[in-house]
């Protein structure tokens, strides 16, 4: 490394296109073009002593745009000193005769030539000079000027003093950054020198370079970007540039390490799998010479029997065998091949034209298997016999999908399989609970990683045949969010115009769900996108009546549960009034999952006693006894004892029917009490309820079938506002508030105020609590429960225990019917009310309400809210001749 040098004033200047010369840097330059070629010749060739020339970086025109001043020289120029003054400019601007724009950099480095060859003069008198430049310092350029055909340069050296330099040397900042750039280079020469066996003159300049040189040395021996070449030329301060470099040869160090480790996963894939083709090879060698060729070929050959005979349509058969030759060109171990075996067996275990053989459909036998699966739903199963004519008339006809809307536990599910048993068809169940993705539908695109088919497909491929009963379970609880809206995506599911050529993302072929009947249940009907709700009938299952839970309880509950619990009518039963009392005390659901529960109980209570009585199994006929202690003991007390082998293959129910105990478990009210509880209901609640003024009885609709709900009022000192509390929902605060201002406005013509004009509210407050806080609450069914409730507390007269009521009022006392009418009284009959009050608009849907209810029920019909404040009180209204309205 040569020391420093003193610089002239002037430098000839050698442009450097696209590159950077750093100080201790050694470099080889090709000089073909005339100006660099006259530089040689002028400034190196013709001088014995070689002096010093300058090397500035400039970049290409089209690279950059054209910034900074401009000076035209043309071929004939007399101007020999044209300038171009730098000022604050980070580059200079040169128009040669050829007019390429120059970009020059207003900082480059001091170079002296350590080697210089001339080449040979071609024919055209071209000649190409080749040096080899040794970098000394930097230097900042003040004035650019032409000197015959190449440019000169006033500069200024930006080197420090040697007491400039000691001073920095001394520096803490200096010393530490000194320490590790040293510590990071002598990694990278470490890393070097075991990749190309080099690394011993780095390590000589470690020693003996200064420091401030080396961050240049360094930074020029391995590739980095122009920009960055750049701001390390324009590096003065040492520190600042020591840090610079130990930057940059720490990115190198790691590129340098991410590179071999990648190199060695690379060779150690590659011989893995050169080592495995080598194996497979000779395998395949040894089974050819023992005759067994059963390889990964003769799988290939039995998945292309197996897709020959699945009946695929010709244009998807096509698709399938281009694959399929794909796949008998990869090897095992490529990636992809799994994937595309996958999606090959999946083609050939679809179903295309298989379908289950149609039973010869009899009406009467599907009724008679109806009336046996399910008690009540006459309506429903109507409708079914229905839909099961016309399809037995017109098998390919294009029928409505069903769709079963109920509270849960109504028997949704065992509807639709009771359908499927009806045609002979095959039953398959999706769920669509919680579902928030669309490919859950459509399916999965094979572009993904653990891609796979929607759940239509899957559950075609499960049941085997094209043409099953296919239950969508849960329709409404379907969601969406940013992965698609998988409601939308059944449009074209139930769509029998669309779903002839249903397109799967991962199969990627259309496939004809025409042939599938469809049948969905709800809880709700309000989830459902009305676009969906409008391509499916609905069948509404509003809840059974305790007579009918009743009926189900003893054909269809309790043996059941006798059956899953090991047990028979041997050892427990349960009469019909137990029965009852469950119903009553126990459950008030709409549907019957509580009450199996319950049953389930008993029964566990049961099998409990069955194993902890004394047991006399009887020995059967050619049986010896056996000789045990347990026997022995027994004989010694004078106790009679038989026993039997009982074989290994027989089942619990087998085992269970060899216990013989002396008398069945009879249920009683003490062992209801027992096992489960004390009773969670009983006829005292409206009652004892309702036995202050302000409190009525409403009925209301919620996903789990119908509910009766309290309403309580009550006033206190204030300033005449009204507060509502109950988690309740913006139509029910808007009902409360025409309820107040209704009765405010009719407070004379209902005997409430002494004289006319007499506020109600003044000095007080009103607040209105709907219990059951945890339970959402809204809907306008309300209104006229709420109007009862402030007449009676205002008017200080009780509401009759027994009445029930439910409405939507108008601000003129208009009583407008409601929905779920048959929920509601279903409702009022298991809590035990005797009379309701109904809007006179829902006379006609009392038709739906079975006759064994509405026997017990007095039905009251309201068409004015005075109306029911007639029916709601003890010996009517009296105030109500009164009335001006």
């Amino acid at each position: 490394m040569a020391e420093s040098v003193e610089l002239p004033s002037r430098l000839a200047i050698l442009p450097f296109r696209n590159k950077v010369l750093l100080p201790g840097a050694i470099i080889r330059i090709r000089c073909t073009s005339p100006t660099s070629v006259k530089l040689v010749e002028q400034e190196l060739w013709q001088r014995e002593e070689k002096g010093l020339i300058g090397i500035l970086p400039v970049r290409d025109a089209a690279e950059i745009k054209p910034v900074g001043p401009t000076v035209s020289e043309g071929a004939d120029s007399t101007n020999q000193n044209s300038k171009v003054q730098s000022g604050s400019s980070d580059s200079h601007k040169l128009d040669t005769k050829k007019q390429n724009d120059v970009h020059w950099h207003n900082r480059g480095v001091a170079a002296r030539p350590l080697h210089l060859s001339r080449g040979v003069e071609k024919p055209s008198g071209r000649v190409t000079y080749t040096v080899v430049l040794e970098g000394l310092c930097r230097f900042s350029v003040q004035e650019l000027s032409m000197r015959g055909i190449y440019h000169t340069a006033r500069i200024t050296s930006l080197e420090m003093t040697k007491t400039e330099l000691e001073q920095v040397e001394q520096d803490p900042d200096f010393i530490m950054l000194s320490r590790q750039f040293k510590a990071t280079a002598m990694e990278l020469i470490s890393v070097l020198e075991l990749k190309q066996k080099t690394g011993g003159r780095t390590k000589v300049l470690l020693d003996n370079v200064p420091v401030h040189k080396l961050a240049d040395i360094f930074v020029a021996s391995f590739e980095i970007s122009f920009e960055e070449q750049l701001s390390m030329l324009d590096l003065i301060d040492p520190k600042v540039r020591l840090s610079k470099a130990t930057e940059l040869v720490d990115r190198h160090l790691q590129s340098i390490r991410v590179a071999e480790k990648i190199t060695q996963k690379v060779e150690g894939q590659l011989s893995k799998s050169q080592k495995e083709f080598l194996l497979r090879q000779q395998m395949r060698a040894i089974k050819e010479e023992l005759g067994d060729n059963d390889d990964d070929e003769d799988d290939l050959a039995a998945l292309e029997r197996k897709m020959q005979s699945a009946g695929m349509p010709q244009n998807i058969w096509k698709h399938g065998h281009r694959e399929l030759r794909r796949l008998k060109k990869m090897q095992p171990q490529q990636p992809g091949y799994n994937s595309s075996r996958v999606y090959l067996e999946l083609l050939a275990d679809l179903p295309w034209q298989k379908a289950s053989e149609e039973i010869d459909l009899d009406l009467r036998a599907a009724r008679k298997r109806l009336d046996s699966d399910h008690y009540g739903l006459v309506k429903v199963k109507q409708r079914i016999i229905e839909y099961l004519a016309v399809r037995k008339l017109k098998p390919d006809a294009r029928g409505p999908v069903l769709c079963f809307v109920g509270p849960p536990g109504v028997g949704k599910t065992s509807l639709a399989s009771s359908i499927a048993a009806a045609l002979g068809r095959k039953f398959v169940r999706i769920s669509l609970g919680g579902v928030k993705d669309e490919a859950d539908i459509r399916g999965h695109r094979r572009t993904y990683v653990g891609s796979m088919p929607g759940r239509l497909i899957d559950g075609l491929k499960r049941v085997a045949v094209c043409n099953p009963v296919m239950l969508l379970d849960e329709v409404d609880k379907t969601g969406s969010d940013i992965r698609g809206d998988p409601a939308s995506a059944l449009l074209e599911v139930l769509d029998p115009e669309q779903n002839k050529s249903f397109n799967d993302h991962y199969l990627n072929v259309p496939f004809d769900l025409s042939k599938v009947v469809f049948v969905a249940t709800a809880n709700r009907l309000q989830p459902i996108p009305p676009p969906l709700r409008d391509r499916m009938e609905v069948i509404e299952l509003p809840g059974y009546t305790p007579e009918e839970k009743l009926q189900i309880a003893m054909r269809h509950l309790i043996p059941r549960v006798l059956d899953q619990h090991g047990l028979s009518s041997e050892f427990l039963q349960i009469p019909e009034a137990m029965v009852k009392l469950v119903i009553q005390r126990y459950t008030r659901e709409a549907g019957v999952r509580n009450l199996e529960r319950n049953l389930a109980a008993l029964a566990r209570a049961a099998a409990v006693r069955v194993l902890e009585q004394e047991q006399v199994v009887p020995l059967n006929k050619g049986m010896q006894g056996l000789a045990t202690p347990l026997v022995e003991n027994r004989l010694a007390d004078g106790t009679e004892v038989e026993m039997e082998v009982i074989p290994m293959g027989v089942n619990s129910r087998d085992i269970s029917n060899t216990f013989r105990i002396a008398s069945p478990f009879v249920v009683d009210e003490t062992m209801l009490e027992k096992v489960l509880g004390p009773p969670r209901f009983d006829g005292r609640e409206a009652a004892e309820r309702v036995a202050t003024p302000g409190v009525t009885v409403g009925l209301v609709w919620t996903a789990f079938g119908g509910e009766v709900q309290f309403v309580e009022a009550t006033a206190m000192v204030g300033k005449g506002e009204l507060h509502l509390t109950g988690q309740l929902g913006d139509v029910i605060k808007e009902s409360a508030q025409i309820a107040l201002t209704w009765v405010r406005a009719r407070t004379t013509d209902l005997r409430l105020g002494a004289t006319e004009g007499f506020n109600i509210l003044e000095g007080r407050d009103v607040h209105i609590h709907f219990p059951a806080g945890a339970v959402p609450k809204d809907g306008p069914s309300a209104g006229v429960t709420l109007v009862t409730a402030l007449v009676s507390l205002f008017s200080q007269q009780r509401v009759r225990s027994d009445t029930a009521m439910t409405g939507e009022m108008t601000l003129r006392g208009l009583v407008l019917p409601v929905g779920g009418v048959k929920d509601k009284i279903l409702a009022a009959h298991r809590y035990g009310i005797k009379r309701v009050i109904l809007p006179e608009r829902n006379l006609k849907d009392l038709v739906e309400v079975p006759s064994s209810v509405l026997s017990n029920l007095e039905i009251l019909l309201a068409k004015r809210v005075e109306d029911v404040l007639e029916h709601a009180f003890d010996g009517g209204c009296p105030w109500r001749q009164h009335s001006k309205l």
